[in-house]
């Protein structure tokens, strides 16, 4: 009885703190894959901001930009890095899936694509 008791308490821990980083962690930190290149971009945050670093393709190692905002919705910018041009950039996260724009004109004309996580 008494092992089966520890047992139950451990998992519980386990359970608990598992719980606890999950929530700590923002839904847009982590590495995502641009279906149109193939290129990884990887999210991390500090300071309340979450900055893109290119991990694969021609661009490796540069920043695309930064975003703030927590939850599923998120706002910053985002350079285009074949343009050399940095637009209004606005990110909704969706589980694995997060639908990213670049935006023109305050914010009028938008053109993006859906990033899977990786």
């Amino acid at each position: 009885m008494k092992s089966a008791f520890v047992r139950l308490a451990c998992a519980a821990g386990a359970l608990a703190l598992s719980s606890g980083m999950s929530l700590a962690a923002e839904p847009i930190e982590g590495t995502w894959k641009r279906p149109s290149t193939g290129t990884l971009i990887k999210y991390s945050g500090s300071g309340g901001q979450f900055c893109a670093t290119v991990l694969s393709g021609a661009h490796t190692g540069k920043s695309i930009g930064c975003m703030k905002g927590s939850g599923s919705s998120y706002t910053g910018s985002i350079t285009d890095l074949d343009k050399n041009k940095t637009y209004v950039g606005k990110a909704t996260v969706n589980g694995n899936a997060m639908a990213l724009k670049g935006c023109v004109a305050g914010g009028l004309i938008c053109q993006g694509e859906t990033w899977q996580r990786q």
